[in-house]
């Protein structure tokens, strides 16, 4: 097979998001999934009311659900749960840990569905089958042995609220906040963002909002690949010709052009929905430079409306009555010349007034945002830089208006709502304490970041890992493996083989659990769970497909199992009886969180769930200060630690990105149809100009070498370039392939968020070795 020229793997994609390229890709997964029969009949309850809710993204589900409720990537990660292939323990009779180790993430996974309980056998270097009752005690026995900081629980987003409330509560009852999740990954910039400036750590944006909108904004979220069932109300938008305008590094296809699949005229013929109005490729890194351009030239528009005598451009009523900070940050806006902010923001100073014109014209007005603005040094600047858009013209709290962040796995916001964080400060421990009989720890725990460096430094000696692939989410991840075997204790719930479970320290026990499709009966009763959406709303589901195997265990039930084999019983926790009635630990949470589950068990069930409280949306700010505020950046320089400056031209700014057949780690194939990327995920985009001036041609093979602390070597490859439409001075490539190339440091100021979305790197010549083309190989005979 031909693996030095990208002509072999590389189609540009001229369709649209949606249409018949999303129903062959899904038919394409049942296939291989062996799921032809059996998914198609459980996606008709996918979202829908008495259904289960989907498996992959958090984005909101409607009261009146469409006739197939489900998107191209959800319907994908139903065919993955609902998989006929097994991995039983006879499997691991054939390989060793040590073997697997060298397969990659999707040959792992793919291989399907984790039957039985099992345990590490160190001296055979096989997991072998176990009982679940020798596995609770042996982990329960391990437990003790270990002090309570030293133990990490980990939460990946995908347990119900019943479950993480449990999970936390066991955590605390140990002894311990060391409750990192995957929001401290992604959108824990926006919990210190938006918290900070209008006094709620959520978006203020509901499903109804859409409705009612004139104006959307978008900055960097791919909403076709990452949270596609969107396109439906953005579709519906561009009916009322409402504006769209998106600021991304790459032209993503589901921010041009989307056919629906519901719509048998755009199925069988030629239309396609335009959403994106205006399109404007920001360099990576510039998107606070490209905001402080939209707001310079609303003030110049709001100074020239003033002396003509028409309207104000700013809602200055608003800016008096609601907000304060408003003086410091129009003084930065005016400091900042039109020069340096095209400089910094990649694009010209017409293209931002364009933008800013609209946004003037549009009295109700939406910001979107996903990961390519919270995974920045300046994380948290960047999403409170949206919020002084929207303040500048009022355009939070009023119908229509708000700001929208794009959560990623299906429950990760509402898992905190329910105390899965590591600080006490943010959970009401008197309430806590009283109900259950136990002390909240006082010192705050570890997050994400904090749990590498304890991995690192040997002071982490336990972990549990309540779904996820937590050592392939993480950056550093050359140095982080290793670190793992100095892990006395490694517990993972699971529903698939990954990566996290081949590095299994000195015990390590894997807990096959029922996927969220499958019916949990538990003494002869069919539970029901809930989770919160994108929108902070709260929605009931129930499994409906037969468990994979008779020896899978429901998530709640196995936190109870492990509670109860380590802790002394002078807890007043009944983890017994809530393994069997999810309804008493939903009376639980409305006992602790009375303001937003009050009445739990029966607004659960309205159509369309029930909203959390969100003061923000009616005006009303729980900041220091009372009003929501204005926030002054430190810079324009999203990751100014890390700016390779004007004589260092050799240095290009990495993303890391997911392909369209990927959700989070998981990998559902080797092709990224949109990006036109088939049969391999090896690969750098890179503008051309950039290709040429570093010494390279369309095809080659190169590694990628992090550009800071050189000390520390940190590189990926061999991967095959591929001359692409991103800004000049930029590139992108896949994760979880480039987590290496991120430093552990290199996070976002205060939230730690994972810098991801910029890492300066050089570009070095490479020959593909015989593992890589090993990997092409094999992912071209998995190819349909």
């Amino acid at each position: 097979m031909q693996l030095i020229h990208p002509v072999a793997f590389y189609r540009p994609y001229t369709s649209a998001a949606g249409g018949w390229g999303s129903a062959h890709s899904v038919m394409r997964m049942l296939w291989r999934e062996q799921s032809l029969f059996k998914t198609p009949a459980a996606l008709f309850q996918q979202n829908k009311p008495k259904g289960f809710a989907c498996v992959s993204c958090a984005w909101a589900k409607p009261g009146d659900p469409h006739a197939l409720e489900f998107c191209e990537n959800g319907a994908k990660a139903t065919a993955w749960e609902l998989t006929s292939l097994k991995t039983g323990p006879g499997f691991f009779d054939q390989h060793t840990v040590s073997e697997l180790r060298d397969w990659d993430d999707y040959e792992l996974e793919q291989h399907g569905r984790l039957t039985a309980p099992l345990r590490y056998d160190p001296e055979t270097d096989r997991y072998r089958s176990t009982t679940w009752e020798d596995a609770f005690a042996a982990i329960g026995a391990g437990l003790k042995t270990l002090k309570p900081d030293e133990v990490v629980f980990y939460a990946s987003g995908r347990a119900s609220l019943e479950t993480s409330f449990m999970y936390q509560l066991f955590a605390r009852a140990y002894g311990t906040n060391n409750l990192p999740d995957s929001s401290n990954m992604c959108h824990e910039s926006t919990s210190v963002g938006l918290q900070e400036s209008i006094g709620v750590p959520v978006g203020t944006v509901t499903l109804a909002d859409f409705e009612h909108t004139d104006c959307i904004f978008f900055f960097g979220q791919n909403v076709g690949s990452n949270s596609p069932r969107m396109l439906h109300p953005l579709q519906d938008a561009r009916k009322r010709h409402v504006p769209i305008i998106t600021f991304n590094p790459l032209r993503e296809r589901g921010l041009e052009r989307f056919v629906n699949p519901q719509s048998p005229r755009q199925m069988i013929g030629p239309d396609s929905t335009v959403i994106s109005t205006q399109y404007h490729q920001v360099s990576i890194g510039g998107d606070t430079a490209a905001v402080m351009g939209i707001a310079k030239a609303l003030l110049e528009m709001d100074r020239l409306a003033v002396q003509r005598g028409e309207k104000p451009v700013l809602d200055h009523d608003f800016i008096a009555e609601h907000t304060d900070g408003v003086d410091a940050f129009l003084a930065d806006v005016e400091r900042h010349p039109w020069v340096e902010l095209e400089r910094r923001s990649g694009l010209s100073r017409s293209a931002l007034e364009a933008a800013a014109v609209v946004y003037a014209r549009s009295e109700r007005v939406m910001v979107i945002y996903g990961m390519g603005m919270t995974q920045h040094r300046h994380g948290v600047e960047n999403v409170q830089m949206l919020v002084n858009l929207l303040l500048l013209r009022g355009n939070i709290g009023k119908p229509g208006a708000g700001i929208c962040p794009v959560r990623g796995h299906s429950n990760v916001q509402g898992q905190r709502t329910v105390g899965i964080t590591e600080d006490p400060a943010k959970v009401p421990k008197e309430k806590i304490e009283s109900l259950f009989g136990f002390k909240v720890p006082e010192r705050k725990g570890r997050a994400t970041v904090d749990t590498c460096e304890g991995m690192l430094d040997g002071s982490v000696k336990g972990f549990i890992s309540l779904g996820g692939n937590f050592i392939r989410a993480v950056p550093d991840t050359d140095r982080m493996e290793p670190a793992w075997a100095g892990l006395a204790l490694n517990v993972q719930i699971a529903t698939k083989l990954n990566r996290s479970h081949l590095l299994p320290g000195a015990s390590a026990w894997l807990l096959p659990c029922l996927g969220r499709i499958e019916q949990d009966v538990q003494d002869g009763v069919e539970q029901v769970y809930t989770t919160e959406d994108s929108t902070g709303c709260v929605h009931v589901w129930q499994g409906r497909a037969a468990p994979a195997s008779d020896q899978l265990r429901s998530e709640t039930a196995i936190i109870a199992g492990i509670a109860q084999a380590t802790l002394d019983g002078s807890e007043r926790v009944p983890w017994d009886a809530w393994r069997g009635d999810a309804a008493l630990i939903r009376a639980a949470i409305a006992s602790v969180y009375p303001e937003m589950f009050h009445d739990m068990e029966t607004r659960m069930w309205e159509p369309g769930g029930f909203h959390r409280p969100l003061p923000a949306a009616r005006r009303e700010w729980k900041t220091d200060t009372g009003k929501a505020r204005f926030k002054v950046p430190q810079g324009l320089d999203e990751d100014d630690d890390v700016s390779p400056g004007l004589d260092a031209r050799a240095v290009i700014q990495l993303m890391t990105l997911r392909s369209n057949d990927q959700f989070n780690t998981t990998v559902y194939g080797y092709d990224d149809r949109f990006r036109g990327v088939h049969g391999t995920r090896r690969v750098v985009f890179m503008n051309r100009n950039d290709v040429v001036r570093l010494g390279h041609a369309p095809g080659d093979w190169v590694t990628l070498r992090t550009a800071v602390e050189p000390e520390v070597l940190r590189e990926v490859g061999p991967l095959q370039i591929i001359a692409y439409d991103i800004p000049e001075g930029c590139a992108a490539a896949y994760y979880p392939e480039c987590n290496p190339l991120v430093p552990l440091w290199h996070h976002a100021e205060r939230s730690k968020v994972p810098a991801a979305k910029s890492v300066p790197v050089t570009v070095q010549a490479a020959l593909p070795d015989a593992r890589a083309k090993d990997r092409a190989l094999r992912a071209s005979d998995h190819l349909i």
